[in-house]
């Protein structure tokens, strides 16, 4: 499987993914460089959104940074399962559009801030985008 579908499949999966990305997230190949990470999170009753007016647990279960450079998409990081928790959901995460490489749109949830992707970026222990 290439990055890109693993990214799409990340994306479009039955888990709930939140992304925090440097640009819009358009994954169509005249797309311009974007860095972006996915964090999975926990499922079940106390997930976020499961109990009313979505209190509850954000556990983070998965971390993964992919970066698109010169058209072709990398991953950059996968974090190790003890440490995804480590990773905090941004509370300001809202609903985001999302361009698939066929060119369909969606809708997930997520931030467009760049200065957010350069700290996990730190924290994950990745060179600099710029």
């Amino acid at each position: 499987m290439d990055f890109l579908s693993e990214l799409v499949a990340h994306l479009t999966g039955g888990a709930r993914a939140i992304v925090i990305s440097e640009k819009d997230l358009d994954l169509r190949s005249g797309s311009p460089d974007n860095r972006l990470f996915v964090l999975k999170i926990g499922e079940g009753s106390l997930a976020a959104g499961g109990r009313g007016g979505g209190f509850g647990e954000r556990k983070v279960t998965a971390v993964y940074c992919y970066e698109k450079k010169a058209g072709a998409w990398t991953r950059l990081f996968e974090a190790d399962p003890s440490t995804a928790e480590t990773f905090e959901i941004p509370y300001y995460v809202s609903r985001v559009p999302m361009t698939m490489a066929d060119g369909s749109e969606s809708m997930g949830y997520g931030v467009v801030e760049p200065e957010l992707v350069a700290e996990i970026s730190k924290k994950s222990g990745i060179a600099s985008s710029a």
